[in-house]
């Protein structure tokens, strides 16, 4: 069963329509033109299949924490994910949240200008328009008081968030949150796992930070940990 996501209390948007999809452990937010509640239920569905068909046969694929090596027939969500994971020298399902999110939202732009796709605090995000995307850090006292102004150029961004204290994802750091801006979504899911890695206290941000922008494609990082706060690249903070 999913986990409970009280952080999307704080999720709005007043020109675009909100709908939900859920399908085991995936729990999607998102916002677009019109609902598209069932075309994005089937992508949903897609692309979860391949990754589980994949994983059943190729186990470490679900369990390394290092790259893996893609079958050459492998499904594109599956050899990009890999890509993602060699670049920031972690396992491939480090990426699975943003490469989710990625990839329904592609399927959606059709049908929609404007997608904003969240999925367990890993964004894909397609707009227009100027958008405020909050940065929630568990208790840390930035946490829901500054927001990332992401540009609105109608062009892919992924904002990917890993955290050491918040949900029960793993990681090796304990960073509240290292959040990464990049114009894909699997990367930044990815990279986020790599930078929260390094970050154990307040003394290793720059660490993380040197780890993030290390990586091809990551275009800014900022990293949290209770009182201190760290960002690099191209971050642009604003009030809520």
């Amino acid at each position: 069963m999913p986990e409970q996501r009280f952080y999307r209390e704080f999720m709005q948007t007043k020109d675009l329509c909100c709908f939900n999809v859920t399908e085991q452990e995936s729990d999607l937010q998102m916002f677009a033109e019109i609902n598209l509640t069932l075309k994005a239920r089937a992508a949903l569905l897609k692309y979860r299949e391949e990754l589980r068909d994949y994983g059943s046969k190729h186990p470490e694929f679900l369990h390394s924490l290092v790259p893996v090596e893609p079958d050459p027939d492998s499904p594109e969500i599956i050899v990009e994910m890999c890509k993602a994971a060699q670049a920031a020298q972690v396992g491939p399902m480090a990426a699975v949240a943003g490469a989710l999110a990625q990839y329904i939202g592609l399927s959606l732009a059709p049908d929609t200008q404007e997608i904003i796709i969240e999925n367990g605090g890993d964004i894909f995000l397609k707009s227009s328009l100027e958008r405020k995307v909050l940065i929630y850090a568990g208790d840390s006292p930035f946490s829901n008081r500054i927001a990332l102004l992401i540009p609105g150029d109608s062009r892919p961004w992924g904002i990917c968030t890993s955290s050491g204290t918040v949900g029960h994802a793993f990681s090796f750091g304990k960073a509240d949150a290292a959040v990464i801006v990049a114009r894909d979504a699997i990367l930044a899911d990815a990279a986020a796992t790599a930078a929260c890695n390094q970050v154990t206290s307040a003394a290793q941000i720059e660490k993380g930070i040197s780890t993030a922008m290390s990586i091809p494609g990551v275009e800014g990082v900022l990293i949290i940990i209770g009182d201190k706060m760290g960002a690099y690249g191209n971050i642009n903070l604003t009030k809520p």
